[in-house]
């Protein structure tokens, strides 16, 4: 499909919006550095917020003591859906692991064709890319070592255990992402839980219900997307380049954030001024260098270390199920490392179907098929990584997490080996930072414009709204901001999985049709090792 501007328009007044963005970024820049560098706003919002934020968290993150350790019910409640979705269809997230990578690479383009043509603005692989760039983030590097350093080696066990098993609740919401997409009269699409909500509840006779649960996901994802996907990367990007560039008491940058947030600021507009199209052709490209970039230099640190990989792989193993040494036993690393997963990878959060229900297909199971990929990318393969890195370093190092926050744990593992590696890390974070940041800026566009209706003057408010808050994340530091939204983020849970249980049969019967085309295809001997029966 060739590409086209937004609405048909030339690409000249296109590129006249992308700088009138950028301007009216810059114009607005003296007002925020002077409010930050007045160092009394960021305490007027904190005092402000934290009651309301103190409140919904307690909801949100409520915890139950069970057999010495806190469980949090929010990760309860997505890690029990996860076993029922793996469950329900047959062990897709194993079953189907091949056939996704067959659907991403192209090999089996599996289609229902019309006389419209096939919908949708981006192909597989760059709605993969997208939804990656939005889960691998700082957290993949830093809240790993945390989670390590706090539940021990055999956290990563149970993280990997999570992972898969998300694999199976991204096939069902994303599945249902692209069923139940809205094409607009420019051609673009969009999708989510708010359309499957609404669309989907309405087909079941439930109207009112699907709306109001709608309009409840969008809210959050809006309020979400400015925290953890907005000011939290931006902050740690910013954090690791001062330790880089002389640290706190040397950097030129150490009080200049809002510098550093200005740069990062107009390269976010520059990608996501063009819609999904332009952030797809941007993650298409930086996602596979990034995680290839991370990985090979985890594996030259692993094989600078191999003589500390049995000791590893045991002390995974070991302490996943050994309750010595550990508060809460085994239920208390188990709930580190899912906790872990869930908070990586966000299945059942219902972010990365936005992303992926933009993809160019009218057969929406290959789209659950593709979202596989994501948590088995995110969590089994470059959080593992991590994890390995962390826990051979343990080996020589015994400790050495202790009084560390969890980018600098990682960091310090990587410098025992390469003394440059901050430098490494530092590059590593921005480009995982950036990547999320603009996934994160469609994921809250879509909510907006559920919300206030499709048009290029909302979008283009949104995403100014969306590049301040980058400056005002490198800045000032709204922990009570960042609370909030992290909790509006896994409070939208509560809404999607509901209907994802509500929805699933509708997904399950279309992956029948789905299997019973590929068999038709391909022949029926292929099948048990592509698809899983329904």
């Amino acid at each position: 499909m060739q590409y086209r501007t937004p609405a048909g328009r030339p690409a000249s007044i296109f590129q006249g919006t992308r700088r009138s963005l950028l301007l009216a970024v810059l114009s607005v820049l003296p007002t925020v550095a002077n409010a930050a560098e007045a160092g009394a706003i960021d305490a007027w919002i904190n005092s402000a917020m934290a009651p309301v934020t103190q409140a919904l968290s307690a909801v949100v993150f409520y915890s139950v003591p069970v057999f010495g350790a806190d469980l949090p019910l929010v990760v309860l409640w997505l890690v029990i859906a996860a076993i029922f979705f793996t469950v329900y269809f047959g062990f897709i997230n194993l079953r189907g692991l091949s056939h996704a990578l067959r659907i991403v690479s192209g090999k089996h383009k599996i289609t229902v064709q019309d006389s419209d043509g096939t919908s949708g603005e981006v192909s597989h692989f760059q709605a993969l890319a997208t939804a990656v760039s939005g889960t691998v983030g700082i957290g993949n590097i830093g809240g790993v070592a945390v989670a390590i350093s706090v539940g021990g080696p055999g956290a990563a066990f149970w993280m990997i255990v999570a992972g898969v098993l998300g694999m199976a609740t991204k096939f069902v919401e994303c599945t249902l992402g692209t069923l139940y997409r809205r094409e607009n009269p420019d051609g673009s699409v969009s999708g989510g839980p708010m359309y499957y909500l609404e669309r989907g509840f309405a087909q079941k006779g439930f109207t009112r219900s699907g709306k109001f649960l709608g309009r409840l996901y969008a809210v959050g994802i809006v309020i979400g997307c400015l925290g953890i996907g907005n000011m939290f990367q931006a902050n740690q990007a910013y954090m690791q380049f001062v330790n880089v560039t002389g640290g706190t008491g040397e950097s030129w940058f150490a009080d200049k954030g809002w510098v550093f947030g200005l740069g990062l600021a107009v390269l976010v507009a520059l990608v996501i001024v063009g819609g999904i199209r332009s952030i797809a052709r941007v993650t298409g490209k930086v996602v596979p260098f990034m995680a290839l970039f991370y990985c090979i230099g985890a594996l030259v640190i692993l094989m600078m270390n191999r003589e500390a990989l049995p000791f590893a792989f045991g002390a995974i193993f070991e302490g996943a199920f050994s309750a010595e040494g550990v508060a809460g036993g085994v239920l208390g690393v188990m709930v580190v490392g899912f906790q872990r997963a869930v908070f990586s990878n966000e299945a059942g959060i219902g972010s990365a179907a936005i992303a992926h229900s933009a993809v160019k297909t009218n057969d929406p199971v290959t789209e659950g098929y593709v979202a596989l990929l994501e948590p088995f990318i995110d969590t089994v393969i470059i959080s593992t990584m991590t994890a390995l890195v962390i826990i051979t370093t343990l080996y020589y190092v015994p400790g050495f997490t202790q009084g560390l926050g969890g980018i600098e744990m990682t960091s310090l593992a990587f410098e025992r080996n390469v003394s440059w590696s901050p430098y490494f890390i530092a590059l590593a974070g921005f480009l995982f930072a950036f990547s999320t940041l603009i996934a994160w800026a469609y994921y809250g566009l879509k909510g907006w414009t559920y919300l206030v209706g499709e048009g290029k003057k909302g979008e283009a408010a949104f995403k100014l709204f969306f590049c301040l808050f980058v400056v005002i994340g490198c800045s000032i530091q709204l922990s009570a901001i960042l609370d909030f939204s992290d909790a509006m983020v896994f409070f939208i849970c509560v809404p999607n999985i509901i209907g994802l249980y509500m929805l699933a049969p509708v997904a399950k019967r279309y992956l029948t049709e789905h299997n019973e085309k590929f068999r038709t295809q391909v022949g029926e001997n292929t099948l048990p090792d592509t698809v899983g029966n329904s």
